[in-house]
């Protein structure tokens, strides 16, 4: 116990000593989120005021509330896991400066290196998206606030699933990279795509309806609708109350990926967290198995 809490201290200070690292990772959600807000945000809002139904009127704050859920479910099923990769360079780069070699001479386990590399990335990119979260969080507050303290305190629950699920995908990736040019790569290449394949840059309702099969048996679509589920319930509760025509707000629903269809079935928010859940701990699984390969050769 004592050489892992010495080998997590170690990696986290690591971590956030490495300035170029450290501030590459919180400034990346930040970035993103004025990008969503700039240029996503009036798309958002213009497809939705498409989809009201002539003469019905809106205010601007639940407008704003509805868009700004939107943004910020985006940006933190993002977050969670892009950061979760840059994170993990610090495995690569003990790798490359032959630190590593050192540690493995070191009285100690392959297990407790490999527990402390992943689980100091995990409160890494968790510092992170609590950072982007709480920006998300005061930005709807100035613009359209709908949470209740109930929301919040799920919303944070998702985000701890998310950035498991985040560290747990990184680090079976990149265990077996040994250059900070082949994980950089593996970090471009999942930064352009997993937006897209996870539905946070755009909807998964709005694609092909074959493609819209295969996406939705990826675990982060899961982790996307959840996120939007959370963010978004108060203001539907307000639509509600408001008495905005029931078909409208279903077609919202669908429309943002609050209702989730697999097959032609609605997915119910506890299959979404029992897929995630279980895909993450495969994915642990995975990653101990081929820890325990590489100590073998």
């Amino acid at each position: 116990m004592r050489q892992f809490s010495a080998l997590f201290k170690r990696d986290t200070k690591l971590f956030f000593k490495d300035k170029g690292l450290f501030f590459t990772s919180l400034i990346t959600p930040l970035i993103l989120l004025v990008l969503y807000v700039v240029f996503l945000g009036n798309v958002y809002k213009d497809s939705f005021l498409m989809a009201m139904p002539e003469g019905l009127f809106i205010s601007d704050s639940l407008m704003n509330g509805l868009v700004g859920g939107q943004l910020l479910s985006s940006l933190l099923a993002v977050c969670c896991v892009t950061v979760a990769f840059c994170s993990n360079l610090l495995m690569v780069q003990d790798k490359s400066s032959g630190a590593y070699k050192d540690l493995t001479v070191a009285p100690v386990t392959q297990g407790t290196l490999s527990l402390a590399y992943y689980l100091a990335c995990a409160f890494s990119t968790f510092v992170v998206c609590v950072v982007a979260l709480a920006a998300g969080l005061i930005y709807l507050a100035f613009t359209g606030w709908y949470m209740s303290l109930s929301h919040v305190l799920v919303l944070f629950g998702d985000v701890v699933i998310m950035v498991l699920f985040g560290t747990s995908l990184s680090s079976l990736v990149i265990c077996r990279l040994t250059t900070q040019g082949q994980a950089s790569a593996v970090g471009s290449i999942i930064s352009s795509v997993y937006g897209f394949i996870c539905g946070a840059y755009m909807p998964i309702s709005s694609f092909p309806e074959g493609l819209q099969k295969v996406l939705g048996f990826l675990p982060g679509t899961y982790g996307t609708s959840l996120l939007r589920n959370h963010c978004l319930d108060g203001v539907f509760a307000e639509m509600e109350s408001q008495a905005f025509p029931a078909e409208l707000i279903t077609g919202l629903k669908d429309t943002v990926d609050c209702n989730l269809y697999v097959l032609n079935n609605r997915v119910e928010v506890s299959t979404m967290y029992a897929v995630l859940i279980g895909i993450t701990l495969l994915l642990v699984l995975g990653y101990i198995l081929l820890c325990r390969t590489q100590k073998r050769k």
